[in-house]
């Protein structure tokens, strides 16, 4: 993405070589995060806080390293804690709401803001971001009928984006795995057009795209190509010492700009490479190219004199000698006071484009807007599920036909598999809906129930399809797909909350299904709970992969509960010796509390105990035979209110 061209030229300055001493967890932990190895960072940064009194600059670089790494969740935990102190910064608050929109928090987040306006008065500076919050709180209730897909055969722990579907091929923009040619700040490759097909091959894997990527100079992509696929026009970003140098204490890096390269093809598969005539590296950027259906007009966005915000989408119009006019504004309908990105014109003529000037659900959004040149009519936005909290951006159509669209659309929304992901995407005009009607209770009693809990569906994956409030009488409803399988959560603060997983498998168009959800008080001390699904491996007490989501829940209600203190109680089934069990025990107990202490829960709230064998829920005994599910009752993990 545009964002991504920042390359530091000097990231720390040797603070220990006055002294002989082996540095501490803080120095480290200092260099790490001034280096941007924030993985490396965090895991220093959770042993300084896990005291009584952390320090409130520890925290701070904990919560924005987990951003950095897109561990939204532990961002939220930490910022929740970081904003809490005293002498914490207003701007603070905005890393918090911004965090907090990542994991579909809106109502939340907006009360994070109204606090940042009330104690700045700069409310004119956030007025965008609140009324992002309402639309979003308003379209994830009734989400587009857009499905996403994660290309997780290309998409990895580091950055694809971009995608440009030519024919059978897949072109994309990404930082790649191999250990070549990577820029030593971050340890990372340097950005590159990679291609696998589309069709076909299904073990094929993605490889580089040669032509465009011979140059260990610099970042490539993203890129197009015109109708005969003889000419493309690639981005490329030079990370020599030309662009602006800046410095921040005692770190200096470079922004470096963005440049437009034409490559024509010639004989023998080669290529030929040109500058676009309109590029100036030391004053400004041009980059992000896609062309009209005829070819005639090339859009690109750039930030030369004229730009009405930061960057802005411009255009230049073929002349009768084939080369390219002067670039032209493309207006202020479409080009907003800050940032315009990623342009793309589909075959039917329509605009898709990313920004983050107009009303949004956070980061960068997915605009479209039909016109041409400098005239348009009002962008709109995509919504949910294209647009989410985090950047959305360089969406393509691929494939338009009587029963929809399909294409491909670019996103660091929570829960991908790294930096920017690639998901493809399928927007039928008719889809078969069923209805989901619902209703929230307190506790058991189905007579009880319970208003504004927050209801999310998602898909067995935990990825958000839609998020809405139960109305006065506890009720609620969505809209779902059939032969799908689905996972219902409710949530309420001062609640234990519930979940369901439901199938919408042999049901006829138009059927509605029903459900319940039981949400448990927790202000009762003494009350217990029980954590369903922590399973751990056979004499192991390691908290397994398929547990976190469940103790993420419980993190979750302990950040919203802030004065809560729970006891962690851990139980085996009779197998064993009474000593093995009381040990093995002790230590899943710790497990679990020392998993919620890394996701930014304070130490002295927990309490871990082990029980053992002695309070088994059935007859299971040693002297008893059981089946595997009887056993399995009592290998448990219970949670018991100590205060609220």
């Amino acid at each position: 993405m545009y964002k991504k061209y920042t390359t530091p030229l000097l990231f720390f300055i040797c603070l220990f070589c006055m002294s002989q001493e082996q540095p501490g967890n803080r120095e480290k932990a200092n260099v790490y995060y001034n280096g941007y190895e924030y993985g490396k960072a965090i895991l220093l940064y959770q042993k300084l806080v896990d005291t009584k009194n952390p320090l409130l600059e520890d925290m701070e670089r904990l919560a924005h390293s987990s951003y950095q790494v897109n561990d939204y969740e532990l961002a939220v935990n930490w910022y929740a804690r970081v904003v809490e102190d005293p002498n914490s910064a207003p701007e603070n608050l905005l890393l918090y709401a911004r965090s907090l929109k990542q994991i579909a928090m809106y109502h939340k987040a907006k009360a994070v803001l109204e606090q940042y306006a009330a104690k700045t008065g700069r409310r004119d500076e956030i007025a965008l971001d609140l009324a992002g919050c309402d639309q979003a709180i308003k379209w994830l209730a009734a989400p587009r009928a857009y499905l996403l897909v994660n290309e997780e055969k290309i998409n990895t722990p580091l950055s694809e984006f971009g995608a440009l579907p030519i024919d059978s091929t897949l072109y994309y923009t990404g930082e790649g795995s191999s250990r070549s040619a990577r820029y030593s700040w971050t340890g990372n490759n340097f950005l590159r057009t990679y291609h696998i097909p589309i069709y076909g091959d299904t073990q094929a894997t993605p490889s580089q795209f040669k032509p465009f990527n011979k140059d260990n100079r610099y970042h490539v992509g993203p890129i197009v190509g015109n109708k005969s696929r003889d000419t493309f026009y690639v981005t490329r970003t030079y990370v020599g010492k030309k662009g602006g140098l800046h410095e921040t204490g005692k770190m200096k890096y470079r922004t470096n700009r963005l440049e437009l390269v034409l490559y024509t093809k010639e004989k023998q598969e080669k290529w030929k490479a040109s500058p676009f005539a309109y590029n100036d590296i030391e004053a400004f950027s041009v980059g992000h190219a896609t062309l009209d259906g005829n070819g005639q007009v090339l859009y690109f966005v750039s930030d030369r004199p004229g730009s009405i915000g930061g960057t802005d989408i411009w255009f230049c119009e073929k002349n009768e000698q084939g080369g390219w006019g002067t670039p032209q504004n493309a207006g202020p309908v479409i080009n907003s006071a800050k940032d315009e990105l990623f342009p793309s014109i589909s075959s039917n003529g329509t605009l898709y484009y990313a920004s983050n000037g107009f009303i949004g659900m956070g980061g960068l959004d997915v605009f479209k807007s039909e016109g041409s040149k400098s005239s348009w009519s009002s962008p709109e936005n995509l919504r949910h599920p294209i647009n989410s909290g985090g950047d959305d951006f360089a969406l393509v159509v691929a494939n338009i036909s009587e029963n929809g669209f399909q294409g491909y659309v670019s996103s660091n929304r929570a829960g991908g598999k790294g930096g920017d992901d690639i998901y493809s995407f399928t927007y039928p005009k008719e889809s078969m809906l069923l209805i989901l009607e619902g209703t929230s209770n307190e506790g058991q009693g189905k007579d009880r129930p319970l208003a504004e809990v927050s209801v999310s569906l998602k898909q067995k994956d935990q990825k958000l399809l839609a998020k809405k409030v139960s109305d006065g009488s506890g009720t609620f409803s969505f809209e779902v797909e059939p032969d799908r399988e689905y996972l219902l959560l409710g949530q309420k603060t001062k609640f234990y909350s519930d979940s369901l997983v439901f199938y919408t498998s042999g049901l006829a168009r138009h059927d509605t299904l029903r459900v319940d959800l039981h949400l448990e008080p927790l202000f009762e001390e003494g009350k217990k709970f029980v954590l369903q699904d922590i399973h751990y491996d056979f004499n192991k007490f390691e908290i397994r992969k398929d547990a976190e989501a469940i103790l993420n829940e419980l993190v979750r209600i302990m950040r919203e509960n802030a004065t809560l203190r729970i006891e962690l109680s851990s139980h085996t089934d009779s197998r064993g010796s009474d000593k093995f069990n009381m040990r093995l025990s002790n230590q899943r107990a710790e497990s679990v509390v020392e998993y919620l202490v890394s996701r930014g829960i304070a130490r002295d709230r927990l309490q871990a105990k082990g029980k053992g064998e002695s309070q088994l829920l059935n007859n299971c005994t040693d002297t008893t035979s059981c089946s595997e599910e009887e056993h399995q009752k009592n290998r448990r993990t219970e949670v018991r209110v100590l205060s609220f």
